[in-house]
């Protein structure tokens, strides 16, 4: 079997029997066409050597590619040869000592609650696409705590109790439940109405379900709604950068700092380690100084 071969049956594995993201098929598929393109794609698997990989590692580092970017590549291509050995493709695992790089452990960036009422309200304040739709959008996240991939796969079918609530498929198809305050829901109403609206305007009899739009009036993508996010945080908007994941880091920060069980963040978050949630439990300097004064006698 080749490596080309190989990797097309992986990833028509990954995709129905494993039940993958979409986002983490595209993942899979470009690193695992890098590892083709260092190699040659009509290699054979058996021919491939533990020392080969090491030298693709070698190249991926030879172009400056971060080191998340090198562990993702890692864990692909042990995927994949896991895959080749429960198959018996393979005789031996040529992937199997191949380790990860070690990275300093990163505290989530988040935002204050100053700097996050501000990007909320810039869709009113700076009009720079839609107003109303991007408004919920931001609301929303912030409220809920999902990545903006599962907002963007967010149907209408999926809401339940008037909007308090929806039904979100997390990484690895796992569905949770996640919850919405008044002021996302005031801003879900008016966009609601806009969306009647836009979809009129395009002539579309047959809607999709997709609860996010373009002014098309289709889904709209991840690839979008990063567009978003860039455009009101950026020279235009707020002119500090803001990272989609932002407004999930800043909803469990949030959370955490005001007194929420670990535990209960981890379930609306949709993490399968505790360990994950754990990084939250950092609090700012202003946080700890507050403490500190209200609980030391001594204390200013």
């Amino acid at each position: 079997m080749t490596l080309s071969e190989l990797v097309d049956e992986f990833i028509i594995y990954i995709s129905t029997i494993k039940g993958f993201s979409e986002n983490t098929i595209i993942g899979y598929r470009n690193d695992l066409k890098k590892f083709q393109e260092y190699l040659t794609p009509t290699i054979d698997i058996e021919k491939i050597t533990k020392e080969n990989i090491h030298l693709c590692i070698g190249q991926l580092s030879s172009e400056h590619k971060s080191i998340a970017s090198e562990n993702r590549f890692i864990s692909s291509v042990r995927s994949l040869f896991s895959y080749a050995r429960s198959f018996s493709y393979l005789a031996h695992n040529p992937a199997l000592d191949i380790k990860t790089i070690k990275r300093a452990k990163q505290t989530p960036k988040f935002l204050t609650q100053e700097e996050m009422n501000t990007l909320c309200k810039e869709p009113q304040v700076n009009e720079l696409l839609w107003e109303k739709r991007d408004r919920a959008i931001f609301t929303m996240l912030y409220s809920s705590g999902c990545r903006i991939s599962e907002m963007c796969s967010l149907k209408l079918s999926d809401f339940m109790d008037n909007y308090h609530s929806a039904i979100v498929t997390g990484k690895g198809n796992k569905q949770r439940k996640v919850f919405f305050e008044e002021e996302s829901r005031k801003a879900l109403a008016l966009y609601l109405e806009d969306r009647k609206k836009v979809l009129l305007a395009n002539g579309i009899q047959t809607p999709t379900e997709n609860l996010f739009i373009n002014q098309k009036g289709h889904a709209l993508s991840v690839g979008g709604m990063r567009y978003i996010i860039s455009r009101y945080s950026g020279t235009e908007g707020t002119k500090k950068h803001v990272n989609p994941h932002a407004f999930r880091h800043t909803f469990a920060t949030t959370l955490i700092s005001n007194g929420a069980d670990v535990r209960y963040v981890q379930e609306m978050l949709g993490h399968s380690s505790i360990s994950t949630t754990q990084r939250y439990t950092h609090v700012t300097t202003e946080r700890l100084i507050d403490i500190y004064n209200k609980a030391h006698p001594h204390s200013r």
